[in-house]
């Protein structure tokens, strides 16, 4: 039953999010929304002690360790391993998530200050990053402005 409690929620979150993007000042993955929004009333939950689904939850949390590395793996400079980054971050990010679930805080804390320094040593490059697709379209369409106007 759990499980199709689970189910509900990340659809409906997911198209929340979907429909509220219109409107939102910043991007958002409408399905990763969902997901994370699921497990975190779920864990919100098992802090208060009501039962929750262990399997569940470290399922959804495991599946957002894999989104998170995927999405910064997309902007790593090119001088970056994209293998290298995704074998540090994932299986650290699996045991900062059980930590999470476990409430072993000490452990959490420092595995989760790990892996944002590892992001900042991945993305760090002469302070540049590669450039989202959207940032160099704007540019291109500002420019064609430029040109059309002077």
């Amino acid at each position: 039953m759990f499980i199709v409690i689970t189910t509900i929620s990340i659809v409906a979150i997911t198209g929340l999010v979907w429909g509220a993007k219109k409107i939102l000042p910043f991007p958002v993955c409408p399905i990763c929304a969902g997901v994370s929004g699921t497990w975190l009333w779920m864990l919100g939950l098992k802090f208060l002690g009501y039962p929750v689904d262990i399997t569940i939850l470290t399922m959804l949390l495991g599946g957002s360790v894999v989104g998170i590395a995927y999405q910064v793996e997309k902007r790593l400079p090119d001088n970056r391993s994209p293998l290298l980054w995704k074998v540090l971050f994932i299986p650290l990010g699996f045991v900062t998530a059980y930590s999470l679930v476990y409430s072993w805080w000490l452990i959490f804390g420092i595995m989760a200050v790990g892996l944002a320094a590892l992001a900042l040593m991945f993305l760090k490059l002469s302070g540049t990053t590669k450039r989202h697709p959207e940032h160099d379209k704007r540019v291109r369409e500002l420019e064609e402005k430029m040109k059309k106007c002077c």
